[in-house]
């Protein structure tokens, strides 16, 4: 449905984009990821047509996008970050206004807006302004806006800031059902255990470019440690042992912050029993165990770091 081939984009001497190549198949709902400054929000005004790309080429279905003012993108729907509604008209009118925009009118255009409001759960508060609304139904109705004119492609830049969880569970069940209608979704979101939920694939980009595109299951196929090991000590010795700890086979990582030691590892089951044998041959007590599974957030942090920046 989409393809990116070999887009580059400057802004004078910063490279903000750099060969950057992947594609989304139709029906598919893939997540963009990446730290704040990594090239997102540029990729995906280049997709929209509001950037033109220094170099490289967009297709929309196998048709390259011409750039703004493309009759191409009248097949994509885009879900802005930042909310794009009229506070002062009603949820009824704030739709009229869009769907104008996208060419509906008359009776077409009414059962867009009946279908869109019925979506977002808000026929109710068809007539009242949007000023009255609260922030988890302003992003109900701003994500509606976009699927009045029923795109093939919709893009979503993070649609779920600050929302409360009800809201944010409405919103996914309402992208899950598009889905299951055969859209393609491309979804950009700073929530790992959104991409997790939604995303059939998760292409991460840094520094402007691509550092990963796979699934969920193969991004965490590689990392070196697939468990995380957690045991509360009892007045852990000091000493390198940790250090010592960490050179046993089987285990990828091991630090202690306080009495809290936490060890990476690839299998979860002969690991455990091979440190806790080794921690009592030490007679360094263990007052409580717990384990859990590498998650999206791990791979995250570890193909990009775990210092904040915003470049």
């Amino acid at each position: 449905m989409l393809e990116l081939h070999h887009i580059q984009k400057s802004y004078g001497t910063h490279p903000a984009v750099k060969d950057v190549s992947f594609a989304i198949h139709s029906g598919e709902t893939l997540g963009l990821l990446g730290p704040n400054g990594a090239g997102k929000t540029t990729l995906v005004s280049i997709i929209t047509g509001l950037i033109t790309p220094d170099s490289g080429d967009v297709q929309l279905d196998g048709h390259s996008l011409g750039g703004d003012t493309d009759p191409l993108k009248a097949r994509i729907g885009l879900v802005p970050q930042d909310l794009a509604l009229f506070d002062d008209l009603s949820a009824r009118d704030n739709l009229a206004v869009f769907g104008a925009l996208y060419g509906l009118k008359g009776p077409r255009l009414d059962r867009a807006i009946i279908r869109a409001l019925s979506f977002a759960s808000l026929a109710d508060r068809a007539k009242d302004k949007v000023k009255t609304f609260s922030g988890g139904m302003k992003r109900r109705l701003n994500l509606t806006a976009a699927l009045l004119h029923d795109p093939d492609l919709i893009i979503l830049d993070e649609p779920t800031v600050g929302v409360d969880p009800q809201s944010r569970n409405a919103i996914f069940e309402g992208l899950e059902a598009l889905k299951a209608k055969g859209k393609t979704l491309l979804y950009t979101t700073h929530y790992m255990e959104e991409a997790e939920r939604l995303c059939d694939r998760i292409v991460i980009v840094d520094h402007g470019e691509v550092i990963a595109d796979d699934t969920v299951a193969g991004l965490k196929r590689r990392l070196p440690m697939r468990n995380l090991l957690r045991l509360e000590l009892v007045d852990p010795p000091e000493g390198a042992w940790v250090e010592e700890l960490a050179l046993l086979p089987g285990i990828a990582s091991a630090t202690l912050e306080a009495t809290l030691l936490t060890i990476g590892l690839a299998e979860l089951g002969p690991g455990s029993a091979v440190i806790l044998g080794w921690l009592a041959a030490r007679r360094i007590a263990v007052a409580h165990v717990s384990t859990e599974r590498a998650d999206l957030e791990t791979v995250f942090l570890a193909l990009t770091g775990r210092t904040l920046r915003d470049a």
